[in-house]
């Protein structure tokens, strides 16, 4: 086992992290930018290193200075949460030949996971379901030609995605030629721009989708289980705002039928530690393709442990120091329900635009069935330039009802000042016969006009 872990992140998450590892009697090293010399993970660390300016470039992307803390701090191991660094190949790479262990899957791996274009070529060929769509990447003018041709044979609405972005970033739908042609532009430029890749492909759009992603283990030896299914399906612009587990419209057959085939990709990609395989269901036709892998710990991965009872930081941990999985497909067992609310520090009533500012009051909830992964408190001021969660609420039941009540419970028992959260919009979206019903998809936020119905609520004075 390791003596000592460097925490190459922020948030939540690295504070997370640092508890496991006090817990397993391993040192932890935070590093902080100069935003976050008062966040809350720095202070639980055993040694912690500044990174200076703020800005994700010169701070929690600078590999430069996250090698220099690792030789420093003499850490053995980095643990990357998610976001920055989780998924650059160039960074396991660079741990690599300095002989530091990464926590996460090797170099190989990752490459062969991205970019996204690569990887659906590599299910395909393996008969693992994708959508119907292009073929390798498109780059330039003949191949633009040749799209339209594929967005005429499988039938509009396709998506187009940059084959380097992630999060939902650059997809656009396109309904016809003339917006095929306008999405693929912005694609291209976008894609070039900021990611260096101006390649993209095609997949037709399913209209009525679910997002269901897979949670799977896999350590050194070969030994590779999914863990559970994860429905992701609230989301606006691509960004995910609650999750459950397991998905509503799982059945034992569906669910062991998706998961081989995430234990399948995984050992596709000769991969090791925690792998969330994306899967986009049919609502229409009942039926499931590959969607993309994500080479890290999800946000969303505590709805796992709640109906597992597996610690999967730990996990992650154990699995980098060698250790074998000490428990088999068969052992894994699901029980109750969970659902996460992101809390993030945003105006929904602005379109949610980003709203850091210091927390003034910080009272979470509590009681049977709740829990908070944060990385906040009271008197702390949320920097602006990172991403706004400020906390994961989980809740978790015998019942898919059950959890629904606990959390909102939990929710009107949350008392927060000083920001602006999307409280509201989690108790608006919970209330929705839609969602009650279990029946939503990937257009619910949109199709049910919750922005606006929360607009009119507050309009009428029956929102604060």
């Amino acid at each position: 086992m390791f003596n000592k872990i460097l925490v190459a992140n922020r948030g939540e998450i690295a504070l997370r992290a640092i508890r496991e590892c006090r817990e397993m009697g391993i040192g932890s090293v935070a590093m902080y930018s100069d935003a976050d010399a008062d966040a809350l993970f720095m202070k639980h660390a055993d040694e912690a290193f500044p990174l200076g300016d703020p800005e994700p470039a010169a701070s929690y992307l600078n590999m430069d200075k996250i090698f220099d803390i690792a030789d420093k701090s003499k850490a053995e191991a980095i643990y990357p949460g998610y976001g920055f660094l989780a998924e650059n190949p160039q960074f396991v790479e660079a741990c690599e030949s300095r002989g530091i262990e990464f926590i996460g899957p090797p170099s190989k791996s990752m490459h062969a996971a991205k970019p996204k274009h690569k990887s659906r070529d590599l299910m395909k060929s393996h008969g693992i379901p994708v959508s119907p769509g292009s073929d390798g990447a498109i780059e330039d003018e003949s191949d633009m030609a040749k799209a339209f041709e594929i967005a005429e044979g499988i039938g509009y609405p396709v998506i187009v995605k940059p084959s380097g972005a992630g999060g939902g970033i650059g997809m656009k739908v396109a309904n016809s030629k003339e917006e095929l042609e306008g999405a693929m532009g912005y694609a291209k430029s976008l894609g070039s721009e900021t990611f260096g890749l101006a390649a993209f492909y095609l997949e037709k759009y399913v209209t009525h989708a679910k997002h269901i992603e897979f949670q799977v283990m896999a350590d050194k030896k070969g030994n590779t289980v999914y863990v559970s299914d994860r429905e992701c399906s609230v989301q606006r612009r691509y960004q995910k705002l609650i999750e459950e587990a397991p998905s509503p419209v799982m059945t034992p057959e569906l669910r062991r039928e998706m998961g081989d085939t995430a234990v399948q990709i995984a050992k596709l990609l000769n991969y090791v530690n925690a792998l969330t395989v994306e899967f986009i269901y049919d609502m229409d036709e009942k039926k499931y393709y590959f969607n993309e892998c994500n080479t890290r710990l999800q946000v969303e991965h505590p709805l796992t442990e709640l109906l597992t009872g597996l610690n999967l930081v730990k996990e992650q941990i154990r699995i980098a120091a060698g250790e074998e999985l000490g428990y088999s497909q068969d052992d894994i067992q699901l029980r109750g329900w969970s659902i996460e609310c992101r809390i993030n520090a945003e105006d929904p009533f602005m379109n949610f635009m980003p709203a850091p500012a210091k927390i003034e009051a910080w009272d979470p909830p509590g009681g049977f069935g709740v829990r908070l992964d944060a990385g906040v408190y009271a008197g702390y001021t949320m920097p602006f330039y990172y991403d706004p969660l400020a906390a994961k609420l989980l809740s978790w039941g015998n019942t898919r009802e059950e959890a629904v009540a606990t959390m909102k419970r939990a929710l009107k028992e949350f008392h927060i000042e000083g920001i602006k959260t999307n409280i509201p919009f989690h108790l608006v979206a919970l209330d929705n016969e839609v969602f009650r019903n279990g029946d939503y998809t990937t257009h619910f936020v949109d199709e049910q006009k919750l922005v606006k119905q929360l607009r009119e609520m507050k309009k009428a004075g029956e929102i604060a």
